[in-house]
């Protein structure tokens, strides 16, 4: 299946208005009536998303609350990959992250020595597996009644040896379990640019068939660390380049393939090694991944990010921003914001470009939620983000208002942030000034939103705004 860009949607970096009304993108904003007072917010998620150093983030959804499963890079030597255990961690809101400290450990297998490295998950049939890389050369099951501890070695070998099953690669290592919506269940894994497919057999400790090789038409190589998830019928293959490496994905419409290369999901980050997982939780799509972003950190010594993962109509990914804000749990109310003297006009978001529109349809086009502004969480600041575009704020670049994916730099955070004050033209409405340019406010012109001098008495309808349920 040939998954076309979509033009216009990947969100620029605005240098000039662009004029031109395209397909409208939903947004969403909170406030309470009249003079809004800015509301505490829910706590905010940061990157790296929990303290202790670990990596090669697998994302799971068990019981409507997400698991991360990684190894553990605080007990490694910091001169190698040579942890000998993996790490659990469980969040309901993605926010608050609960460690369940070690689910288990390469001493855990008798047939192993050393390494634990990358680590997958899966659920059925009342268990939970866990699939383990050890020894650089095996993989193994571990098998429990909870998704965070009491698992054991179910079939007392490997499930996947070099040297004993055909076809592994130089490297089976890094596996990805995948249960597709007709129970049939897959194991992914493969290093050394070898990506490897097998399926599992309902047990989810034995495999079935011989073992396949991945075929990516097009684009970046694989290297290592695959991933696959299906939406909308559609099946994506992710995985890193090299190292460093960026995370690409290729699509199919089988789970064995053949895909064919899309693009880039994230960029090589600030350590050798790249490495991911995708997963779904409350209707909103996550990416996890590995960065160096803790002092005393580095190749060796990893930490855990999670961003938000958006697609495009077509079904495209758009490409990840690095953050150090990460996700949240959005639980600020939605609300429009009406122009004071066009009352039948709301701010809205057209192609990324804002403006002022009547009739506006879908109604979610025009609706936001107001969090803490980003450079200056104080009483009065506000920053405008979009809810079903999580991370995209309303940021002014040249003057002009457009919605702009959060890159966590300090610009971004000025550039987005309002300090909002009684209504210009009417005490009992709000106007909003800009935080880096103090003589600019929020106004319309042309319908077209900008921060300009306020001097007239039209300049200052234009920058008075109401908010509306």
């Amino acid at each position: 299946m040939r998954l076309a860009k979509h033009p216009g949607t990947t969100p620029p970096t605005p240098t000039r208005r662009r004029r031109h009304a395209a397909s409208a993108i939903a947004v969403c904003l909170a406030a309470v009536a009249g003079v809004v007072a800015v509301q505490a917010a829910p706590a905010q998620a940061a990157n790296p998303i929990v303290t202790r150093f670990a990596a090669d983030p697998s994302a799971h959804v068990f019981n409507n609350r997400m698991y991360i499963y990684a190894t553990d890079d605080e007990s490694n030597s910091g001169t190698y990959w040579d942890s000998n255990s993996w790490r659990t961690y469980s969040s309901a809101d993605l926010v608050n992250w609960t460690d369940h400290g070690a689910p288990f450990s390469v001493s855990g297998f008798s047939w192993a020595t050393q390494y634990a490295w990358a680590p997958s998950a899966a659920a059925r049939n009342g268990y939970h597996y866990l699939y383990l890389p050890v020894d650089r050369t095996k993989i193994g099951v571990a098998r429990s009644t909870t998704p965070t501890g009491g698992f054991s070695d179910p079939r007392g070998s490997a499930l996947i040896e070099r040297g004993r099953d055909a076809n592994t690669g130089e490297e089976p290592i890094d596996p990805a379990a995948f249960v597709d919506d007709d129970g049939q269940a897959y194991l992914y894994f493969g290093g050394a640019r070898a990506p490897r497919v097998v399926r599992l057999n309902a047990d989810m400790i034995s495999t079935s068939g011989a073992i396949q090789s991945v075929t990516i038409t097009g684009g970046s190589a694989f290297a290592e660390a695959g991933f696959m998830h299906k939406r909308n019928g559609t099946y994506y293959f992710s995985y890193s380049t090299g190292w460093p490496g960026q995370i690409a994905y290729a699509t199919a419409t089988s789970p064995l393939g053949p895909f064919t290369y899309r693009g880039v999901i994230l960029d090589a980050v600030n350590i050798s090694t790249n490495h991911h997982s995708i997963a779904a939780y409350n209707g909103q799509w996550y990416i996890a991944y590995q960065r160096n972003a803790r002092p005393g950190g580095g190749d060796f010594k990893r930490s855990l990010a999670m961003e938000y993962l958006t697609y495009n109509a077509d079904g495209t990914i758009n490409r990840v921003a690095q953050t150090s804000t990460g996700v949240g749990s959005p639980a600020i109310p939605a609300r429009r914001l009406q122009s004071y003297n066009f009352t039948d006009r709301y701010v809205r978001h057209v192609n990324y470009d804002v403006r002022i529109d009547a009739n506006v349809n879908p109604l979610t086009d025009s609706q936001w939620r107001v969090t803490p502004g980003l450079a200056n969480t104080g009483s009065g600041y506000v920053s405008f983000e979009s809810v079903n575009f999580p991370g995209y704020y309303l940021r002014h670049v040249n003057y002009d208002l457009a919605l702009v994916q959060n890159d966590g730099s300090a610009q971004f955070a000025a550039d987005a942030t309002f300090r909002q004050v009684a209504g210009l033209a009417n005490s009992s409405a709000v106007s909003f000034q800009s935080y880096n340019f103090p003589t600019r406010y929020l106004r319309h012109s042309d319908y077209l939103l900008r921060i300009d001098p306020v001097s007239t008495t039209t300049d200052r309808a234009d920058a008075t705004y109401r908010f509306a349920g």
